[in-house]
C-alpha cells in the first residue's frame, strides 16, 4: 500500500436524475427528499457514501466493505480482535488491543478507512474518523416530486396460509375473475434535478487510518461511476457529470512549511466552491436535462497555492483530469 495521502482536498460534483427518484425519504412514503422551504430536492450522505460503497465492492469484491448489505456487524469487529490476539467481548479491553483491532479494520476495510466507522457497537475496536466525508448534496433548483399509478399484471393478495402447496395456488387462481389478478401500485419521481455534491478529505486523518494514494484514486473512480453499476427502476437515469477538485499544496519557498500548508489547507472550503458557477440557460423555465445548465469556473478567482482539477467519466477505468 502506497503512503498516506499528503495533501487536503475539497470536491464538488455536478449529478442528475432524470424521472427516478435520487434518494427516497423513509418518514414520507419513500417519496423525494426535499426541503419544504425552497422545494429543492436533497439527497442524504449515506446515498451517496453507499453508491461509493457498492462500485468499490464491485470492483475488489464482498470482503473490502465493512458496511455490507444485511450483515451483523458486531461480527467483523469480533473477527478483528481474534486476529489481534484479543478476546470478543473482552471486559475493560485495554487501550492497546482496541487500538489493534481498530488498525486491522482500517487496513482490511476500505470504506472504514475512506469514510470511518464506529466500532465499539458490541466488541469494542474504538472509533475510526475517515478523512472522506460528504454534505448533503442539493439540487439547484426546486423539483416536482410525481407520484404516478403504475398497473401490476398480477397479484400475491391471495390470502391463503402460507403453508399452502401450488395446487391450492392454483385452485385459488381458477377461481378468480380476471379483474382480481391484477393490481394498482404508486412509484414516486422527479422529472429533472440537477444536484450539486461537496465534499472535504483530510490529509490528517488520512495519517491516522491509512489512507493512501491508491486509496484516493480509487474513491475518485468510485466517485465518477457510482451510479453506472448500481442502476434501478425506481433511481430513473443517475449520472456524474462533472467533478471539481482542489487540491491544497501550498506557496511557502520553505519545502517543510510548504508540506505542512498542503496538509492545513491555503483557502477555506466555501471560497473555492463558489468559484463554480452554475446557472440556466436563458430562456430555460424547466430544465430537464443537463444541457439546459451552463456551467463556469472563476479561474481568475483560484487562491494561490490551491490547484484545480476537472474530471470527467470515461470509458473504462480510472480517467485524467481535464482542465477547462
Amino acid at each position: 500500500m502506497s503512503e498516506p495521502i499528503q495533501n487536503r482536498y475539497e470536491f464538488m460534483f455536478l449529478f442528475d436524475c432524470e424521472n427516478g427518484n435520487p434518494n427516497g425519504d423513509p418518514d414520507s412514503g419513500n417519496a423525494p427528499r426535499i426541503d419544504p422551504q425552497d422545494l429543492r430536492g436533497l439527497v442524504s450522505d449515506v446515498a451517496m457514501k453507499r453508491r461509493v460503497r457498492n462500485y468499490v465492492q464491485t470492483k475488489l469484491g464482498q470482503d473490502a466493505i465493512f458496511v455490507q448489505h444485511a450483515t451483523a456487524l458486531n461480527r467483523l469487529i469480533a473477527v478483528a480482535h481474534e486476529r489481534t490476539g484479543g478476546l470478543p467481548g473482552e471486559k475493560g479491553a485495554n487501550k492497546e488491543k482496541v487500538g489493534k483491532a481498530g488498525a486491522w479494520m482500517c487496513d482490511k476495510f476500505y470504506d472504514v478507512r475512506t469514510f470511518g466507522a464506529v466500532l465499539s457497537t458490541g466488541p469494542n475496536a474504538g472509533q475510526i474518523r475517515g478523512p472522506v466525508q460528504f454534505s448533503f448534496a442539493r439540487s439547484l433548483d426546486p423539483v416536482l416530486p410525481l407520484d404516478v399509478s403504475i398497473t401490476r399484471m398480477a397479484t400475491t393478495d391471495d390470502k391463503l396460509p402460507k403453508t399452502s402447496g401450488s395446487a391450492d395456488y392454483a385452485k385459488w387462481e381458477a377461481e378468480q375473475p380476471e379483474d382480481k389478478l391484477r393490481t394498482m401500485g404508486r412509484k414516486s419521481l422527479i422529472p429533472y434535478g440537477l444536484y450539486v455534491g461537496k465534499g472535504f478529505i483530510s490529509a490528517h486523518l488520512a495519517k491516522n487510518v491509512g489512507f493512501s494514494e491508491d486509496d484516493l484514486k480509487l474513491f475518485w473512480e468510485a466517485l465518477l461511476n457510482m451510479y453506472e453499476h448500481d442502476r434501478s427502476a425506481s433511481k430513473g437515469l443517475m449520472s456524474v457529470r462533472e467533478v471539481f477538485v482542489f487540491k491544497h499544496v501550498g506557496t511557502d519557498t520553505n519545502v517543510e512549511q510548504r508540506k505542512q500548508q498542503a496538509k492545513l489547507g491555503c483557502a477555506p472550503a466555501h471560497r473555492l466552491f463558489d468559484l463554480v458557477k452554475v446557472a440556466k440557460k436563458p430562456g430555460v423555465e424547466a430544465p430537464r436535462r443537463y444541457a439546459d445548465y451552463d456551467v463556469r469556473f472563476d479561474r481568475d478567482g483560484l487562491p494561490q497555492g490551491v490547484e484545480v482539477s476537472f474530471l470527467v467519466a470515461g470509458t473504462s477505468g480510472y480517467p485524467k483530469p481535464e482542465l477547462k
